[in-house]
């Protein structure tokens, strides 16, 4: 059995980046903390990279999790964007690396494969299935989803290093329900 560990999950963002702490005792996991930093309000980016590095410091000396889960940027279409992206992606990976965290940085697709098992899901179903595997409230989601979709990659990161058979690929719903019944959500 592997031991008590805490995993920080991060969405990257330059106008919002979300963020989801989880424990996980076994194979039982537990939310700690789910939330935003806004950054839409500073104009200067040089001053976003500062509140995000600031604020993962914060979370890390918080919650002293061991390992850092991030969504790696996607290829969009507009250069700009993809570069100030990466920008926060690097400053968060920076503040982990400073405190001695592994990294493991995983695919939009890949993340929205493992919680819902199905690689093109939209973030509404992300943000569901992540609700119903850790048990959270109605009253306790988020208005913003880059706080679940950083929580999803905390959680994917979770499956991903606890479950070898995760890492198998399934060529049918039947397939992975097999290798998966961990994953299966009885009917209320």
């Amino acid at each position: 059995m592997q031991k008590e560990r805490i995993i920080l999950g991060i969405d990257p963002g330059t106008s919002i980046l979300g963020y989801g702490i989880i424990e996980v005792k076994g194979k039982q996991m537990q939310l700690l903390a789910l939330g935003v930093v806004r950054l839409d309000k500073i104009d200067d980016h040089a001053l976003k990279l500062k509140k995000i590095f600031e604020r993962c410091i914060e979370l890390i000396d918080g919650f002293h999790p061991d390992e850092l889960a991030i969504e790696a940027p996607f290829f969009g279409k507009n250069v700009q964007s993809m570069l100030k992206l990466g920008r926060a992606q690097g400053v968060a990976i920076a503040a982990a690396l400073s405190r001695q965290l592994s990294v493991t940085e995983y695919a939009p697709r890949k993340i929205k494969q493992s919680i819902t098992g199905n690689g093109n899901a939209s973030k509404e179903q992300v943000a569901a299935m992540i609700q119903r595997l850790l048990k959270i409230e109605d009253s306790q989601m988020p208005e913003k989803m880059d706080a679940t979709d950083g929580l999803a990659a905390a959680v994917c990161h979770f499956y991903q290093t606890s479950n070898p058979l995760l890492g198998t690929k399934s060529n049918s719903w039947k397939s992975f329900l097999s290798n998966n019944p961990d994953r299966i959500i009885g009917k209320k």
